[in-house]
């Protein structure tokens, strides 16, 4: 329970030191005019805080379920728990926090979290930010003139690299095997600390 707390905690102050701003690193692509893309200040920081909070709430039930499964029967179980179970939990979350919540990646494990094209511009923004060395702001855009999207960074942490680390060193072998069983074409790994694992995608109707 204190490792669940503490991890939801250091994640919690990263999404929160993320400053309040809402500049576009890409554009949206589809949908919308240049001048329904555009947000008010008011309207922006509603939906940037709005996200964080679905943001953190989702991030800490699902470690909270993982790392039990962890505790349970290690990488194996934990990785049969995203197979089977993540997708209800964050359906749930969805219609509780009257959002559409997304992980997605450019590097992806599961087929259902291929990135659509809005958000594999905002993921390669995201990863030459990175590259950069620079800050990575949250973003929100609309998506269409009745959708209002909001985009965070998703940095890998320590838990993260016996699922999604390097073969050999932080992630092992016979862990893998298990992980290329349920996802035969997983492209999820090779990862270090810190690096950009993908976005938080989360739509809200205005």
């Amino acid at each position: 329970m204190l490792r669940t707390s503490y991890i939801f905690l250091l994640y919690a102050l990263s999404i929160l030191a993320l400053p309040a701003c809402g500049e576009k690193p890409a554009p949206a692509s589809g949908g919308a005019s240049a001048q329904q893309q555009e947000l008010n200040a008011e309207e922006t920081a509603q939906y940037l805080a709005r996200g964080k909070e679905v943001a953190m709430s989702t991030f800490a039930a699902m470690s909270s379920e993982l790392l039990s499964a962890m505790q349970r029967g290690g990488v194996a179980e934990a990785a049969r728990y995203c197979k089977l179970s993540a997708y209800p939990l964050v359906d749930s979350l969805s219609e509780a926090q009257g959002a559409a919540i997304r992980r997605t990646s450019l590097k992806i494990r599961n087929a259902k979290n291929r990135p659509g094209e809005a958000e594999k511009q905002m993921l390669q923004a995201f990863q030459s930010l990175h590259d950069a060395g620079q800050l990575i702001q949250p973003s929100v855009q609309l998506a269409g003139p009745d959708t209002a999207v909001f985009y965070a960074p998703i940095q890998v942490q320590p838990l993260c690299l016996q699922c999604h680390g390097k073969l050999g060193e932080t992630m092992k072998a016979s862990d893998y095997a298990f992980i290329k069983e349920l996802y035969p074409g997983d492209e999820a790994t090779g990862y270090a600390e810190g690096d950009l694992r993908g976005i938080w995608s989360i739509r809200f109707k205005r």
